[in-house]
This record gives structure tokens, sequence and C-alpha cells, in this order.
């Protein structure tokens, strides 16, 4: 009987560490952007059914008040993906590159779990841990209550609560990644535009995250995920431009124009700040390029 409890035990144990802890299954599907292009040949087919989608939904309006749109520039920019012999070569680099990341990250979350046992201040790591995830994001005040909170949950279910929000935040990274594969913005302007739309990508990615995470279908819906992000992209930047202005257009694109006016919208009503609001008094401050008009 003693036996078959140890057996339990060490099986939920390794359970837990290989979906919790290391995200095993998470890191198989991210991996696979890497080796196929199907996801990002898929953001781009979304971003062009969402263009003609919008344009289809306000054929009535004026279209010098219609946005620009957004698939055909971006298709213009290149990816920088490898190509003829050096193919292989570079595929190589980037799988091992996103392995380190990922080798490192599981590394660290090991570390944090065994320090956790350990007798007497093992029980304030996590909390720690807590706090110093969320202090630069939401501020000190906030973290400290959220530090008070983890001194009374169990150890489980703070190691998921912190794997959720980490996990949360890369599913975020890898979706948007065929945006800037192709706008390629500076370490320092990418962080900058991160978190001048940190809320809504968190909320989106945890939300996706949650839904991956179910077994048999989270794959269908990690690709369901990378096509709903070509229609964000629509919602928290500009339609870039063509390639030949692209450092203009990085340097202004940082901060989300419209944000506190968008975020205020009700859901249905999302293209509110793309359209003439108000007959001849209204333009849309939303950058415009050469296009063709729809009529």
């Amino acid at each position: 009987m003693d036996h078959a409890q140890w057996d339990d035990a060490a099986r939920d144990g390794l359970h837990f560490l290989e979906h919790t802890v290391l995200q095993i299954p998470f890191f198989l599907m991210t991996l696979m952007r890497y080796i196929t292009p199907t996801l990002d040949q898929m953001f781009m087919d979304s971003l062009r059914w969402v263009d003609q989608t919008y344009i289809q939904k306000h054929k009535s309006e004026d279209p010098h008040n219609l946005r620009a749109l957004y698939y055909p520039n971006l298709n213009m920019y290149p990816t920088h993906a490898p190509k003829g012999e050096q193919e292989k070569t570079a595929l190589k680099q980037t799988i091992t590159v996103f392995a380190v990341k990922y080798g490192r990250r599981a590394g660290i979350s090991l570390a944090v779990l065994a320090l956790s046992y350990v007798p007497y201040v093992g029980r304030f790591v996590l909390p720690a841990a807590s706090f110093y995830t969320f202090q630069k994001g939401v501020g000190p005040q906030p973290a400290m209550a959220i530090f008070a909170g983890s001194l009374l949950l169990p150890r489980r279910y703070l190691v998921a609560f912190l794997q959720s929000y980490f996990s949360s935040r890369t599913l975020m990274r890898e979706l948007l990644e065929p945006y800037f594969a192709r706008v390629r913005y500076s370490k320092e302007q990418k962080k900058l535009w991160f978190k001048d739309r940190a809320g809504v990508l968190f909320g989106f990615g945890l939300g996706f995250y949650v839904l991956v995470k179910i077994p048999l279908v989270g794959v269908l819906v990690y690709g369901l995920a990378e096509a709903s992000t070509a229609y964000l992209i629509t919602k928290v930047t500009d339609p870039p431009p063509p390639p030949s202005e692209a450092e203009e257009f990085k340097q202004e694109s940082l901060r989300w124009k419209n944000k506190h006016e968008f975020l205020a919208l009700p859901w249905q009503n999302m293209d509110a700040y793309n359209i003439e609001m108000v007959k001849d008094k209204f333009m849309s401050e939303v950058r415009q390029t050469p296009r063709k008009q729809f009529t």
C-alpha cells in the first residue's frame, strides 16, 4: 500500500514538473514556429483577411477616412528568413538560440522551486519571486500585496501562478514574431513597444495560454491564437508604410495612439477610430499611405 502511494506521488510530481514547471508541451508547440513557416503564413493570410473584411464592412464609408491597409505593405518587408545553402545552418542556429533561452528559463524555474524546499527560508522564496516579478510592472504596493497573498498559498499554486504569468508573456511574444520578423525594431524600441501595450497584450496572451493548455485541442488553439494576433495588430499599432519609410515608422509607432479611447469602446464598435465618426469633422489620425480607393 505504501509502495503504491509512493508511486502515485512520484508520478504526480513528475507530471507537475513536466507540465507546470518545465512546460514541455508548451515548449514543443512554440518550437514548431522555427521548423515550419506555417504559422508565419497563417498570420499573413489572416491579416489579409482582416483587411478585406474591413473594406467590405465599411464599403459605404468615404474611402479617404478609412485606415490604410496592413497586409500589402507588410508583405513587402523581408522576413530575414534563411535562404539557399545557408538555410539548414541558420535553422540550427535559430533552434539552438531558442533552446538555450528556454533552458535558461527552465533552469531558473527549477532553482527557485528547489530553494523553496530549504528549511525556514524556503517558504519566502516563491513570494519573494512574485514580488520581484511584479514590482516593475505594477509598482511596489500592488507587488507587496501579491507578496502577502503568496504567503497564504500552497507551493503548487504559487508555481502555477508564476509560470502562467511568464508563459503567457512568452506566448504573446511568439505570436507577434511574424510582425517583428518584418518590422525590425531595436531591442530598446521593442521593449518600449511592449511596455506601452502591456495590459492588452498580457490579457490576450493569458487568455490563449489557458486554452493552449487544454489537452489535445491546445495545438489547434495555438493556430487560432496566431490568426487572432493578426487582428490584434490592427488595433494596437499603425498600418506600416512601405519599407523605405520603415525607420521613421518604427520611431512613431512606439506609442499606442488612441489607446485610452480604444479601450473605452464597446467590443461591437472597435472600428470607431478607423472611420469617420462625424461627417466632415473627423479625419483619422492613423498614418495614411497610398492605396487603392474602394467604393
